[in-house]
């Protein structure tokens, strides 16, 4: 669905561009959406990108996972998930299968309180998303999921480098 009118359509590489340049500002936006949640819900917006990371998992998940979840060290998400469970976002529960592993999910009370700050932002993205036809949709839906793949493969990729000189 495009909203633009425009006198002469596009070349792929224009639209390339166009897409690049509007992928930046998406997630440029999208980071401040983060932050402006984070802030509104008095939390680190790496806590906030841990709860909803943990929201979409259907089971508890072990501390390592909540590392290659959020792209922290294995150190840092084990202080992430102390600062979570001390302020009560997370529960620990002992791993069925292995008694001296601690797995990690969200706390239902965490849970309804975030879902309770995303009423609004995620009402006006639904609202968006309902005026593309199903097969808009189906386009946009798996742009997303190819595009996540992409982006954890590409963060695999920077962090196993060495950092660029300054």
């Amino acid at each position: 669905m495009s909203t633009r009118k425009e006198s002469r359509k596009e070349s792929r590489e224009e639209l390339l561009g166009r897409i690049g340049a509007d992928s930046q500002r998406h997630y440029a936006d999208y980071a401040l959406l983060n932050q402006a949640m984070a802030d509104r819900l008095g939390l680190h917006p790496t806590d906030l990108q841990c709860i909803s990371m943990l929201d979409l998992e259907s089971e508890p998940v072990s501390t390592g996972e909540v590392a290659r979840l959020t792209g922290l060290t294995s150190g840092s998400a084990t202080r992430l998930v102390d600062r979570m469970a001390k302020a009560g976002l997370v529960e620990r529960h002992a791993d069925p299968q292995d008694r001296r592993r601690q797995l990690v999910a969200l706390a239902p009370a965490a849970r309804e309180r975030i879902g309770a700050a995303w009423d609004v932002p995620g009402a006006a993205f639904r609202a968006l998303l309902e005026s593309y036809s199903d097969a808009e949709l189906t386009v946009i839906a798996d742009y997303l999921r190819r595009a996540s793949e992409v982006g954890r493969e590409q963060a695999r990729r920077l962090n196993s480098e060495p950092p660029q000189a300054r």
